[in-house]
């Protein structure tokens, strides 16, 4: 699974934490910083509660990151929360679980997607198709490069 910056289509490999008691979709601070992610700050900060209702020591949260979140096939557009998560990269909470409903496989550690929510982007395999074909069509080799992300130039 891997986030990619939309102003320069660049992906990044993370582990990703799936959370069921997470209340919404997050990034690591230092993360979103190092990997050069645009940070969007937002009018009103949110506060950050712990599982046992105690404010978190992060303090509050003041930006959010606008990417594409590929995984196995599947792309979408999200925005998450960016706020200091510790050695976790990325936290996809009970609003991502809840609207993909994946399926897990506990005993192998294996992650399936086998519903899209109409909510989602396209299938990144139709993406590049698309792509191809109007960069084709226009024989403009700069669309193809600005439609399809750098990990599938060749």
């Amino acid at each position: 699974m891997g986030p990619e910056k939309l102003e320069n289509h660049e992906g990044v490999a993370v582990k990703v934490l799936l959370d069921s008691g997470a209340t919404g979709l997050f990034m690591d601070m230092t993360f979103a910083k190092e990997k050069g992610f645009k940070m969007e700050k937002l009018k009103n900060p949110l506060l950050v509660r712990n599982m046992d209702g105690t404010a978190n020591v992060g303090g509050t949260i003041m930006h959010q990151v606008e990417c594409n979140m590929f995984f196995k096939g599947h792309v979408e557009r999200v925005r998450m929360d960016v706020c200091n998560l510790g050695k976790i990269e990325v936290i996809l909470g009970m609003p991502w679980l809840a609207a993909h409903n994946p399926e897990i496989d506990w005993k192998k550690g294996e992650v399936k997607m086998t519903w899209y929510p109409p909510i989602c982007g396209k299938r990144k395999q139709e993406v590049k198709e698309q792509a191809v074909k109007r960069a084709e069509e226009d024989e403009d080799e700069e669309v193809l490069r600005k439609l399809v992300p750098k990990k599938f130039w060749k």
